[in-house]
């Protein structure tokens, strides 16, 4: 364990498979303040602190005004800057686009590019789970105590038997999977034209299921691939990367790094490399 902070992660059951990509469990055990810059990532957390809660901001350093407690976020097309005070304790899920929308429903198109408090999304359930969790010390209960209460929300019954959750559309979780499984290279007029929508229409139902329009989520589908495609060791140089991720050419890459990293991709490369600098980039 790393002397300044603990990190667990759980694998969701199949049960929550599509929905849920992964469970972390985060807890800071040294004194010492951490500060991370996140890039754009594909996934849409929510994090429940049951510590001190962590200084956030989208596209900045954060100030004394962006503490954030527990809190659901979407979609950001940028970086995200993280400062704790070496006291903060979380439990994270971070949710599949798809699998957002069937646990949050419309609310996906409120977060996107936000951060929003866990009650004002998901009511006072969210505040008995985080009280749950604070009273149990086990991880382990912790992951299966989180895991039930976002399967019960995604797919359980409610009031009257009728049942909760809001599964994406056919439409957009077919668009969404043929998107990508083309690493983001698939036309959105071509999306469009598969399901049989007007690029109009199929732009207005992808932004409010995933949160971001298709072409955004294009971009950063890409650009998540040539992170993992630079993070192998068998990768070339950046001119390599830029041309087996898709992108025009180089100058193309850098580009779409300072966009949504906030750096260069050599100086991204570099922090990724650091050892002890990744404990919040791994939950974000």
């Amino acid at each position: 364990m790393n002397e300044a902070f603990e990190l667990r992660f759980h694998t969701p059951s199949p049960a929550a498979a599509g929905l849920v990509a992964r469970i972390a469990g985060y807890r800071e055990t040294g004194a010492a303040s951490l500060a991370q810059r996140e890039a754009a990532s594909l996934v849409v957390p929510l994090v429940i602190s049951l510590g001190s809660p962590f200084s956030i901001a989208l596209g900045r350093a954060p100030d004394n005004n962006d503490r954030q407690p527990s809190f659901a976020a979407g979609l950001f097309a940028g970086p995200v800057f993280i400062e704790s005070d070496g006291a903060a304790e979380c439990v994270q899920i971070d949710f599949t686009p798809l699998g957002a929308y069937r646990f949050f429903g419309p609310a996906v198109a409120e977060l996107t590019s936000a951060m929003v408090d866990m009650e004002a999304v998901l009511g006072p359930e969210a505040v008995r789970l985080r009280q749950r969790l604070g009273e149990t010390p086990s991880w382990t209960r912790r992951f299966e105590l989180v895991e039930a209460f976002v399967l019960a929300r995604a797919f359980g019954a409610g009031v009257g038997n009728t049942r909760t959750g809001h599964p994406p559309s056919p439409e957009i979780d077919h668009a969404w999977r043929r998107l990508t499984a083309s690493r983001g290279e698939t036309r959105v007029t071509d999306l469009a034209g598969d399901i049989g929508w007007s690029r109009k229409h199929f732009v207005q139902r992808f932004a409010r299921e995933i949160g971001i329009v298709p072409k955004t989520a294009a971009r950063m589908i890409r650009f998540n691939h040539a992170c993992a495609l630079a993070m192998q060791p068998s990768a070339g140089d950046w001119a390599s990367v830029a041309a087996d991720a898709g992108y025009a050419d180089q100058p193309h890459l850098i580009r779409e790094f300072a966009e949504f990293a906030g750096e260069t991709p050599t100086a991204w490369a570099r922090r990724m490399a650091t050892p002890g600098a990744g404990p919040l980039r791994d939950l974000a």
